[in-house]
């Protein structure tokens, strides 16, 4: 058995600790571990995405076999995210490096173990697994969020926290009650198990399946539990805001791995059951995120609010269902993590720029230095995240009308979404107008010298969008192959349940 599949998790796991450890070296010190440990991920996501081309690997951790065991299972979805992960912490780690770290204390070692967190979602095979991992890297995000100085991400912070709390403790309770049905939490067994219910204990299963999809709801800001997300964002600090960026789509891939595995086709009654629920709910995410998009007042809350609109699209697309419409949900989640990250970046490079009186606020402010440099960054992430051709949005955007078919629910998406996009559009004209053509007076540049190497770590994420575009064809190959595989959860059943330990049976 081959041990990689432990090691996106083992790796930031002793490398925060490390940096606890070590919590006095100096700050250079500090940068040059996080950022060695974070550029490891990278060919690890890389060598496991590789393997999953070959099939799903299982790890069984202290060699006991499932369901009795916690396993790892590394399947195209799961590698797919790991590589998602690993592509953004390397630019955002980079950023802070310049500087933002040193705004309060352990950033390093608290966003290693927010990764950690990040990576042991994406990879668990029990659902107890799961909430540990969640609780990780919320707690690691608690401390991130507040990180710097201010009362804005104070009070944010706590709303966030509180909110969480309770989240945690939905989550807890639907896992009792699984638990108390099936006996088992190792998640292929439990869909195995869960067809195999008699009438009342079905009622149980589909009340704690619901709970889940509240709890994962609320990590992914489905409205209308999204209320904590555009406060939270826009008051981070932008390399927190851009690892943020991520946050969210750990609650979507969480729907996904939970409603196509346990309560799939296999599960009798209870197969579809999240359908019905998330497609209005979905809609009115899109809605509501275009429409405070275009009522925020810095580009940073314009960014939190596509965040929450780019949630929507996903889970309209996993609403639909199909395997066209889940492999453009995955290819629209690649684009839209990376270009928000990006222009999270690129928000606090902006901010910079213009000083801190003026910010990243959309008021009239000095002349910004390189402006013709800055305004062509923040045209390619406007175009990329508006979702305008050729960039990649056009294509996740294309690909989900097109898994839409005829009749109204067709209609009503075309409908929400080209009219949501136009919303994002006007919000980014309005924003880019403001932010670089229109001055206060004859105001002096007050802000500081454009940093290059943060301008470097945006346009890493940016570029991502023009990179899927040239290999729109690979990857898709790609997701076809993930959604084909989510599409036969037995595959993934057997998989896991006849692994065996070292030298021994099942």
């Amino acid at each position: 058995m081959s041990h990689l599949p432990v090691l996106p998790i083992l790796l930031p796991m002793f490398a925060g600790a490390l940096l606890l450890l070590l919590a006095r070296l100096s700050m250079p010190h500090k940068r040059s571990l996080s950022l060695l440990a974070t550029l490891l991920q990278l060919p690890l996501a890389v060598a496991l995405l590789l393997a999953a081309e070959q099939g799903i690997s299982v790890y069984a951790l202290g060699n006991w076999a499932p369901p009795y065991g916690i396993v790892l299972v590394v399947d195209r979805l799961s590698a797919l995210m790991l590589l998602l992960s690993a592509v953004l912490a390397l630019p955002v780690v980079l950023y802070a490096s310049r500087g933002d770290d040193a705004l309060g204390p352990n950033f390093h070692a608290l966003f290693q173990f927010q990764l950690m967190g990040i990576n042991g979602a994406f990879l668990t095979g029990d659902l107890f697994n799961l909430f540990v991992f969640f609780e990780i890297l919320l707690i690691a995000s608690y401390a991130l969020l507040v990180h710097g100085p201010g009362g804005a991400r104070v009070r944010a912070g706590l709303h966030y926290v509180l909110l969480n709390l309770v989240g945690s403790a939905l989550f807890l309770l639907a896992l009792g009650t699984l638990y108390g049905v099936t006996g088992t939490l190792n998640m292929a067994d439990m869909a195995l198990r869960v067809a195999l219910l008699d009438t009342d204990e079905l009622y149980l299963a589909g009340a704690a399946g619901m709970l889940l999809l509240v709890v994962f709801s609320l990590k992914a800001a489905l409205f209308p539990l999204y209320f904590w997300l555009p406060r939270a964002y826009a008051s981070a600090s932008a390399p927190v805001a851009a690892l943020f960026a991520i946050m969210t789509k750990v609650g979507i891939y969480a729907i996904i791995r939970v409603f196509t595995l346990i309560f799939a086709e296999t599960a009798g009654p209870l197969a579809g059951m999240a359908q019905a629920v998330l497609w209005p709910l979905a809609l009115l995410t899109l809605v509501l995120g275009a429409l405070g998009a275009l009522a925020a007042s810095s580009l940073p809350g314009i960014l939190a609010y596509l965040v929450v609109l780019s949630v929507g699209v996903l889970l309209a697309g996993v609403a639909i269902g199909s395997e066209v419409a889940l492999q453009a949900v995955l290819y629209y989640l690649l684009q839209s993590t990376w270009v928000a990250a990006g222009l999270f970046l690129f928000a606090g490079l902006l901010a910079r720029a213009r000083g801190p009186r003026f910010s990243a606020r959309l008021v009239a402010g000095p002349p910004v230095a390189q402006r013709m440099l800055l305004g062509s960054v923040f045209f390619l992430g406007a175009i990329a995240i508006a979702g305008l051709p050729p960039l990649s949005g056009f294509i996740g955007k294309v690909l989900l009308l097109q898994s839409a078919g005829t009749g109204w629910a067709a209609a009503c998406l075309y409908v929400v979404l080209l009219s949501s996009s136009l919303l994002v559009i006007i919000a980014l004209s309005r924003a880019g107008s403001t932010l670089f053509w229109r001055q206060a007076g004859e105001m002096e540049a007050s802000g500081e010298p454009l940093d290059h190497w943060r301008l470097l770590a945006c346009l890493l994420l940016l570029a991502s969008s023009v990179l899927l575009v040239i290999l729109a064809a690979p990857v898709l190959d790609y997701l076809l192959a993930a959604v084909e595989q989510l599409a036969n959860p037995m595959g993934y059943i057997d998989a896991v349940l006849s692994t065996t330990p070292f030298g021994g049976t099942p």
